[in-house]
């Protein structure tokens, strides 16, 4: 009789820690939808001059295609918070995934540019709810003891779905049109929009919310981060506040910050509730993902850029490059699943920034013959690095709070992500720009009529182009092109050097974090 007693308790300990299947296929179902989401960011990078040229658009207005996806991303991610708790898990992430799978149909109709931008606008808007919706749901679903099953899938949607976006598209493509880049999300889209109305069944919505709607705080909100996303995004092209259209909004910006933190820190129902980062290991954690968001964001434009300007290479040809660093991940993430259940967190995390700075430290030394195999080695240890440092932060930060609490913080967590990556593109964009032009200038004053080499190196290109019209100009010519290009090229690698010791730099600020209470020890939600 005493042996059954005592084994009750256990038993149902061991079937609260359970997680039940329709539980766990309802969560994979929204990953999935998140990885949608988050891959239609970088999907059209790869194929962005196809779109040009099927909608008649200038390079300027195509690279609108992007920029309207993020900066209506960017507002509706950290209003998510506020609306899962209104309308429930299920029927916002239903609203969602049906409202992306629309918005994804018609970007494949449009026949304009103009229409391509709205659609592309209304498709960020849509979509972003699925991100910071998961996240809530992995650390408010299930059990604390079981985070490190479903940390590492979060973290390696969140990490994977940008780094093969450039493959992904060049592959869809290449083998199709820049249409199906959109048609191909309607199947799955569906299926998700129906698997999570039929599965999910989290939480229960809060109607009366919607009454206390802050539409003051929406209009403050869109204006600060739609405004703060533009000026990242076009600044570095457009030498920042001397173009009238980035100081207008750089003001904008300025304005609705000042008014946007009024509102949200005396409104009786703010529509984000920043209180969350007097946390101090979800403030950190914020910190941490934001400056993971620069790495992120910032190798997955630089490598294509290089391998575009500098190779010659295609589309596909960059996407089977970038490949490596997805497959790294893949394999990485369930190590570091096993590692959160044994060494404190904060260690793994200042690890991979170790590791990541050591992979951006060996490109420090790129040269224009760098290629596959040169950067083999950066682009595995940038996946090692991304993965260690990006599961435990978000475990830390979201793993530790009060579950009521979860989801608003989600949606600024995935906010200080995607904040992180705008920042990182605009500062590299900027270092290539000046490091490119400095370079350029020192190259072009060693290269004197007194410099032996550069006088040889000209009147072979002279010999080789003779019969060919003005020998001596298209010989100049070439030679100003090699300059160019190795400017560019020590541009990149003073690039790289920067980012190096940010990293290092960054794993210091993991002594900010408090050790985490391990699974073991912690009672479950």
């Amino acid at each position: 009789m005493a042996d059954a007693t005592t084994a009750a308790p256990g038993m149902s300990a061991a079937a609260a820690e359970r997680i039940p299947p329709r539980r766990l296929f309802a969560f994979l179902i929204m990953v999935f939808g998140m990885f949608m989401s988050i891959l239609d960011i970088q999907v059209v990078s790869a194929s962005l001059s196809d779109i040009q040229a099927g909608l008649s658009a200038s390079s300027t207005e195509v690279s609108w295609v992007q920029t309207a996806y993020l900066i209506a991303e960017v507002i509706a991610i950290p209003l998510s918070g506020f609306l899962s708790r209104a309308f429930g898990t299920r029927l916002l992430f239903a609203i969602s995934a049906a409202g992306f799978t629309i918005a994804s149909f018609l970007c494949g109709l449009a026949s304009t540019i103009e229409q391509m931008i709205l659609w592309r606008a209304l498709q960020g808007f849509l979509g972003a709810g699925m991100i910071p919706t998961v996240f809530a749901s992995a650390y408010t679903v299930f059990p604390r003891s079981k985070f490190h099953i479903v940390g590492p899938i979060i973290g390696l949607v969140a990490t994977l779905a940008p780094t093969i976006g450039p493959t992904v598209g060049g592959y869809i493509t290449d083998a199709m049109s820049w249409h199906w880049l959109f048609f191909i999300n309607i199947v799955p889209g569906i299926g998700i929009t129906v698997g999570v109305l039929a599965l999910v069944d989290f939480d229960e919505p809060n109607f009366a919310l919607l009454d206390r709607f802050d539409w003051w705080g929406l209009i403050f909100m869109a204006g600060f981060l739609g405004s703060l996303e533009y000026v990242l995004e076009e600044g570095a092209q457009y030498e920042w506040l001397q173009d009238n259209s980035v100081a207008a909004c750089a003001a904008v910006c300025v304005v609705s910050a000042l008014a946007f933190f009024y509102r949200v820190l005396s409104a009786e129902e703010p529509i984000v509730d920043i209180r969350a980062f007097a946390d101090r290991n979800f403030g950190v954690g914020c910190l941490i993902s934001f400056c993971v968001g620069i790495g992120l964001y910032g190798l997955t434009y630089m490598y294509p850029r290089y391998l575009a300007e500098v190779r010659g290479y295609s589309a596909l040809m960059i996407g089977e490059t970038m490949f490596v660093s997805g497959v790294t991940m893949f394999f990485t993430a369930p190590i570091v699943g096993r590692l959160m259940q044994k060494v404190d967190m904060r260690l793994i995390i200042a690890a991979g920034l170790v590791i990541f700075a050591l992979g951006s430290f060996q490109m420090t030394w790129i040269t224009r013959e760098y290629d596959f195999y040169e950067l083999l080695v950066p682009q595995i240890l940038r996946g090692i690095g991304m993965m260690l440092a990006m599961v435990p932060t978000n475990t830390i930060a979201l793993g530790t709070l009060p579950p009521e609490r979860v989801k608003n913080a989600s949606g600024l967590f995935n906010l200080t992500r995607n904040l992180g990556g705008a920042v990182g593109l605009a500062v590299i964009n900027q270092v290539l720009n000046e490091r490119t032009d400095l370079h350029i200038a020192r190259l072009h004053e060693r290269m004197t009529w007194g410099n032996a080499s550069a006088i040889e190196t000209l009147n072979q290109f002279t010999q080789r182009l003779q019969g060919m019209g003005d020998a001596a100009l298209m010989a100049m010519k070439q030679l100003s092109q090699i300059v160019h290009r190795q400017a560019a090229v020590m541009g990149y690698g003073d690039a790289f050097f920067m980012l190096t010791l940010f990293y290092l730099g960054l794993s210091v600020l993991v002594l900010l974090l408090k050790k985490p209470v391990s699974a073991a020890t912690e009672p479950s939600h």
